[in-house]
């Protein structure tokens, strides 16, 4: 019996495709698709997330089920390639699943009658959104690359990955280049982002190479024999990328006094947060990570492994079968839960007080300003800002409330618990967050007496406390 995973984790490669050529500004993309393929990257995205702007840069050919079942997709394609021959953008060709499943490949059709066309095919039905871009980035470089020896230039760093459809990628691409630049380095590219063709083969002349994802992008990196570095998570992780960028880039002493400056000026909230009461909490929290592998990775290593938090499970997405996480959550019940919209609505479903913290598309999230990094000094100073915000915001939650009635006088009838009830009580208590025990053991206890007197109990037994639970 096959596994069912349950919501997809990742787009396919389809998607990927369109993620990374539209990031160009002078590519134009003609997607081989149905115009659904259109209306969801291009239009209905931007209700609820803001990952993909509008694209003005991108057509779909509007396959119907007669181009699928029977003439293929072969006229609509020249109908649309006609009517863009005049644009100003290179125009590639992508397959999608619709077209892949018919079998179209236009390369020879494209050779005779529009040669300044490029295809590619996107692999749709055979790769997720990640190996789709890690390609898509392989396949530009190698098809627009002028050719030439590589000229190094001294000081340089190149970032590759960041694309249309990544959480968080202006916060983070913004903290990664004030880091390089604060080591004394320049910025050579932002590829593809900032980008145009003419730029592409300026990546090989980049003395180092910065991935900004472990997702996808190494492969490309690797092949152009430069020094890799991934960005950075945390405090600990970034003083060495720090360090690394200054020895690689010629620029030792430089790295040095920036690193000087972040502990004291940067990563002052960080320290002052360490010194407060609040740090009391942190190997008391529970949290919970379903995010792709950069951000899964990354949230581990530094609330988990320097803030000394309770890391209960962190899962990459492409790989997470989602049944048996929505079961993880409901068993272990994480007080955070760093996830996608998918783990949001398994909380609602499940009815738990676990405070959510977005860390992955898709969801209804905006994240254009630049003050929210995961990345760097400034992402563990964001992070830590929001837990500790979110503990306050608990705590609050949680302060005993005195409620009285306007209308009863008369004292309310004791009631009596059984042993059995008194240690169910207790074992519910222990599976609360830490720093809600108190109150959720008062709150329960509350509850159970309430229905006693309602139902005319003398008693709260085990069986009216499970009733409760």
């Amino acid at each position: 019996m096959g596994k069912t995973v349950r919501d997809e984790s990742t787009a396919s490669a389809y998607w990927a495709a369109v993620n990374t050529f539209c990031s160009l500004r002078d590519i134009h993309v003609v997607a081989d698709a149905p115009v659904g393929c259109y209306n969801l990257v291009g239009v209905a995205v931007m209700d609820y997330t803001d990952a993909i702007p509008y694209l003005e840069n991108f057509t779909p050919t509007s396959l119907t089920e007669k181009e699928i079942s029977s003439s293929g997709s072969a006229e609509s394609v020249r109908d649309i390639l006609d009517r863009l021959s005049a644009a100003d953008r290179h125009i590639v060709l992508v397959s999608s699943a619709e077209s892949e499943m018919i079998g179209s490949d236009h390369e020879r059709m494209l050779q005779m009658q529009f040669p300044g066309v490029t295809f590619f095919p996107s692999n749709s039905l055979g790769e997720n959104e990640w190996q789709g871009r890690d390609r898509a980035l392989q396949w530009l470089f190698g098809k627009f690359d002028d050719g030439k020896p590589a000229e190094i230039e001294k000081g340089t760093v190149s970032i590759i990955g960041p694309t249309y459809g990544c959480f968080n990628s202006p916060s983070d691409l913004a903290e990664i280049k004030r880091i390089i630049q604060g080591c004394g380095a320049r910025v050579n590219l932002v590829y593809p982002f900032e980008s145009g063709l003419s730029d592409i083969s300026r990546l090989k002349n980049s003395e180092v190479i910065v991935v900004l994802y472990r997702e996808f992008g190494s492969t490309l990196a690797e092949s152009l024999g430069r020094p890799i570095l991934f960005a950075p998570f945390g405090i600990d992780e970034t003083r060495q990328f720090i360090e690394d960028i200054g020895r690689l880039t010629g620029n030792t002493e430089k790295a040095a006094s920036f690193l000087q400056e972040e502990k004291s000026g940067t990563l002052k909230p960080v320290w002052d947060l360490w010194r407060g009461p609040q740090a009391e909490w942190f190997p008391t929290v529970r949290f919970g990570v379903t995010a792709a592998k950069s951000y899964a990775r990354g949230l581990e290593k530094f609330l988990s492994g320097e803030m000394g938090m309770q890391c209960i499970f962190s899962h990459d997405t492409p790989t997470t079968d989602n049944t048996l996480l929505r079961d993880e959550i409901k068993e272990k019940q994480p007080q955070f839960l760093f996830g996608r919209m998918a783990d949001k609505i398994y909380l609602a479903e499940l009815d738990l007080k676990t405070k959510f913290i977005p860390a992955g598309f898709p969801g209804p999230i905006v994240r254009r300003a630049l003050g929210t990094p995961f990345m760097g000094h400034s992402g563990a100073v964001y992070l830590l800002q929001e837990i500790v915000n979110a503990l306050y915001d608990m705590l609050f939650n949680f302060l005993p409330i005195q409620k009285r009635s306007i209308s009863a006088e008369e004292p309310l009838r004791k009631i009596a618990w059984t042993g059995e009830a008194e240690a169910l009580l207790n074992d519910l208590v222990k599976n609360a967050p830490f720093i809600s025990q108190i109150s959720f053991g008062r709150e329960l206890k509350i509850k159970a007496e309430t229905l006693a007197r309602k139902t005319g109990k003398e008693t709260v037994t085990a069986e009216l406390l499970r009733h409760i639970g």
